[in-house]
């Protein structure tokens, strides 16, 4: 039935694959230690949930981007969840919970209806224009904070739970700023040996594409890509058509 649906041919196509991150908006600055308990405890929900894919954010996040040690221990987090917990023993650990089911069916319906509230908007495209999905975020952003602020919701080490001890420096990653000249000799040496010709072709090409109603922009990006066009020259051609997007604030 849903292979004459979708019109697909081969069935493996239609099945459901899907990427767990656990929620960076839940790791906090404050005590980072514990984020460690928050992603394994979020990732374990994930694998309950029967994800085929998971990335566990590093404790630190909250604070810079990862220093090596912490990504260790997002890796390790996985790692005993694979091989210590024997949740992967079972397809179904959570088959046949009242409680589970219960919540699917609400978060079911909840989607249903932002589905029909952003259709009666004109689609997608039209509910950004009129800053739906931004003043959605923006208002559960401002409720979870009076939650947070009034203490009717605990975030462990932030409004309950703090120590004398808790303003104590946590080591974060710095990047070396080498690096920044690194990665600009390594795109003008590109520059300097690729075909210059053929990257103007294509970027004149993906300009023409894009400024066509309905024309599929993927072929002409990956031949831009195989002509070493940079990221910024591809965007840069992409802006010369759509012009740059700026969001309206919405609070």
């Amino acid at each position: 039935e849903l292979r004459d649906t979708f019109g697909a041919k081969d069935p493996k196509s239609l099945l459901m694959r899907f990427h767990t991150q656990t929620a960076g908006v839940s790791l906090t600055a404050q005590q980072p230690l514990n984020n460690i308990a928050r992603t394994a405890i979020e990732a374990l929900a994930g694998v309950l949930g029967g994800t085929q894919s998971l990335h566990t954010n590093s404790y630190d996040e909250a604070l810079a981007l990862p220093t090596e040690g912490a990504v260790r221990v997002a890796l390790r987090t996985q790692q005993i969840i694979a091989h210590e917990t024997g949740v992967a023993n079972t397809i179904d650990p959570l088959g046949g919970s009242y409680f589970v089911e219960a919540l699917t069916d609400q978060i079911e319906a909840q989607a249903y209806d932002y589905f029909r509230r952003i259709d009666e908007l004109g689609g997608m495209v039209e509910a950004v224009k009129q800053n739906f999905p931004q003043r959605e975020i923006a208002d559960a952003s401002y409720e979870l904070q009076q939650e947070i602020d009034a203490g009717r919701r605990i975030v462990v080490g932030v409004n309950a739970y703090t120590d004398a001890g808790d303003d104590d420096q946590t080591a974060i990653h710095k990047i070396d700023a080498a690096l920044e000249r690194k990665q600009v000799d390594r795109l003008q040496g590109v520059r300097a040996r690729r075909d210059a010709a053929g990257v103007e072709a294509s970027l004149t090409e993906l300009r023409r594409v894009a400024a066509t109603d309905g024309a599929n922009v993927m072929p002409p990006l990956l031949d831009c890509a195989r002509v070493h066009a940079s990221e910024g020259e591809i965007i840069e051609a992409l802006q010369q058509v759509f012009g740059s997007y700026t969001e309206t604030p919405v609070f």
